[in-house]
């Protein structure tokens, strides 16, 4: 049976969401058939997921956005101290719109879908920590 799903205004609703796009990045990267863009709008889905669950944690509204620097300001303009390692998630805006379409970019090589994944990794990991108290 499925988890019971909770509505936007629930962070780990948000953060759900994030594990299950990053879970896919990383487990479809080596068929034959996906290609490595997709799995890196997954990786900038997950890190988008993740801000927005600490956005909502918080309580501050958002825009309607993909880009993963004008959340970052939005953390920043809250009050909160974020890591410098969190700021390279800018990066990932890139896999937001255009890279889902043929032809706009160029093919994504496997080292930077690696790097996708990493930065996303980090984006939730922060992000379950300082919303579930977990860390690693």
């Amino acid at each position: 049976m499925p988890p019971e799903r909770r509505g936007p205004g629930d962070p780990t609703e948000w953060l759900r969401r994030a594990r299950s796009n990053l879970a896919r990045a990383q487990a479809d990267r080596d068929l034959p058939e996906v290609l490595y863009e997709d799995l890196c709008f997954d990786a900038q889905q997950a890190a988008e997921k993740s801000l927005k669950a600490v956005l909502v944690y918080h309580r501050v509204g958002f825009p309607k956005t993909h880009d993963i620097n004008a959340l970052l300001g939005l953390l920043r303009a809250s009050g909160m101290d974020l890591p410098d390692e969190l700021r390279q998630a800018d990066a990932l805006t890139g896999y937001a719109v255009d890279i889902r379409y043929p032809g706009l970019t160029e093919p994504v090589t496997r080292e930077e879908l690696e790097q996708a994944i990493e930065l996303a990794k980090r984006v939730l990991h922060w992000a379950e920590a300082l919303i579930l108290g977990t860390a690693e």
